[in-house]
């Protein structure tokens, strides 16, 4: 299975290339990238589903839709007003871990199993927080970025958007 960082840098290589299509293929899962038309070249369609044997009954397909620049901004986020200015600061410095796609949040591997992180947990960039399931699919989000959880900003079996936060982490 491919980690999100992984297709984002084969996403990224694909874009600045002049390659219009790009199959991968590893450990059962397959990835199709096909750039469509020259207005639409700086956003790859993606394609990505499990590989199977000739003779198996053909799995769903998922596609992520090109991302326009309206849609690459992160969505707002309710933030209290902090009652101090020194709040103010602290809220700003913390760094966001946000959802890279659209899909349902969970904290934990399974129902019952402890959540990834917890308030004051530390995190490395390559460190698994939260899953977050887009049809039938479950695809564990990395922190990339050091620091301690402050925050968790979504409740788990939330819908969450691409780019919303999830998590505040003090670096």
């Amino acid at each position: 299975m491919f980690k999100m960082h992984e297709i984002r840098e084969i996403i990224k290589l694909v874009d600045q290339s002049t390659i219009q299509e790009f199959e991968l293929e590893s450990e059962g899962t397959k990835v199709s990238i096909k750039k469509t038309g020259a207005a639409v070249q700086a956003a790859p369609v993606v394609y990505a589903q499990p590989a199977q044997a000739p003779a198996a009954v053909a799995a769903p397909v998922v596609e992520a839709a090109p991302v326009t620049a309206a849609q690459a901004a992160p969505a707002p986020v309710a933030v209290e007003k902090p009652a101090a200015s020194a709040a103010a600061v602290d809220e700003a410095s913390l760094l966001q871990v946000v959802s890279p796609m659209v899909g349902t949040f969970y904290r934990a591997s399974e129902p019952g199993k402890p959540a990834y992180v917890q308030v004051g947990d530390q995190v490395t960039p390559s460190k698994v927080v939260c899953i977050v399931e887009a049809m039938k699919l479950f695809n564990e989000i990395e922190a990339e970025v050091s620091g301690e959880i402050v925050k968790v900003l979504v409740e788990d079996g939330q819908l969450v958007e691409y780019g919303q936060p999830l998590f505040l982490v003090k670096p």
